[in-house]
């Protein structure tokens, strides 16, 4: 609003003592002339009292989930290249040591960084495949770095884009590796699907409980896995991500749990059938028998396809 008419160190100063009433929290409306007038009888009231702690006022489980909602639906880029990727970290960078950067833009910021790490190390790999295998091998290790990174700073689910990868590179037993551990942190009573809204306070145990919202966002968060049609990640799932693109989607949706018994098959496919056979029966129970907490309706479209990919790759043995 005071872009246009307010410029240089006035506008910093504006912006900073605005920032600070903003910090106040509630407590700043006992500052106002106009509001403190409808409260200072109670003010003055000894028996009574005024809540201006923001974290009373609403449940941690409750505020956390809107916030992880918040930011899994707004984490989306539209760029086509490595340039403009890197323009988005360095921009990013520059945010992260801002004055006006607020602790709830932090995980917004985290979040963000690792969907520009995931998807330029795709980039990376597609870019460079074709080349002599002295660049391509570089190429492999960054790549590998990236999706690394991503998994560090985004949700428990963003660990599965490296299980995606060290399939598509053929490395089978390091892909189980990791999908072994994104399983064990699934299982975890305080992973939490962010599209679930029926989730009460239990959600949270003391291990996570008051913890920063970037270590419960690696820890705690699970959302669905996007595909960007841009990118080919695996060539089962090609079909699907031009379907979705034809659909006007700027990306195909899978829940994380279905992406991840779809790896575990298609990867023991190559090591060992007996449990590929196993993890499409499991597969084939949950898509079955799930209530909607981890396959919500939006999704049983893909996760039934899915079933069909896999029914007929484990056929094709």
């Amino acid at each position: 609003m005071f872009l246009s008419k307010i410029h240089g160190e006035k506008q910093h100063q504006l912006f900073t003592r605005l920032y600070g009433l903003y910090e106040k929290g509630l407590t700043f409306l006992l500052h106002s002339p106009s509001i403190r007038s409808y409260i200072i009888d109670v003010l003055h009231n000894p028996r009574l009292s005024i809540c201006t702690d923001e974290h009373t006022l609403i449940f941690e489980h409750e505020f956390d989930r809107y916030l992880y909602y918040e930011i899994g639906c707004n984490e989306t880029f539209y760029f086509f290249n490595i340039q403009m990727y890197m323009k988005c970290l360095h921009t990013i960078e520059q945010l992260v040591g801002s004055v006006l950067i607020t602790q709830y833009n932090v995980p917004m910021l985290q979040k963000l960084t690792s969907t520009l790490f995931h998807k330029t190390a795709f980039i990376v790999y597609m870019e460079t495949y074709t080349h002599k295998n002295k660049l391509r091998y570089r190429a492999d290790k960054i790549s590998c770095h990236m999706l690394k990174l991503a998994a560090k700073f985004g949700f428990i689910s963003d660990s599965l884009y490296i299980a995606l990868y060290y399939y598509k590179t053929l490395r089978y037993t390091e892909a189980l590796s990791v999908l072994e551990m994104i399983k064990v942190k699934l299982a975890q009573p305080y992973a939490t699907y962010m599209y679930n809204f029926n989730l009460g306070p239990e959600m949270y145990p003391e291990a996570v409980r008051g913890q920063s919202w970037s270590l419960k966002m690696r820890q705690t968060v699970a959302w669905a896995n996007r595909l960007y049609h841009e990118i080919h990640y695996i060539s089962e799932l090609i079909p699907e991500q031009e379907s979705a693109f034809q659909k006007k989607s700027s990306a195909l949706g899978i829940p994380p749990l279905i992406l991840l018994y779809m790896l575990e098959i298609l990867c023991y496919k190559h090591v060992d059938t007996m449990r590929a056979q196993a993890a499409l029966d499991d597969l084939q129970t949950l898509i079955h028998y799930e209530e909607g907490q981890i396959i919500p309706l939006l999704f049983r479209d893909i996760s039934w396809r899915i079933l069909e990919i896999c029914q007929q790759e484990i056929g094709n043995i």
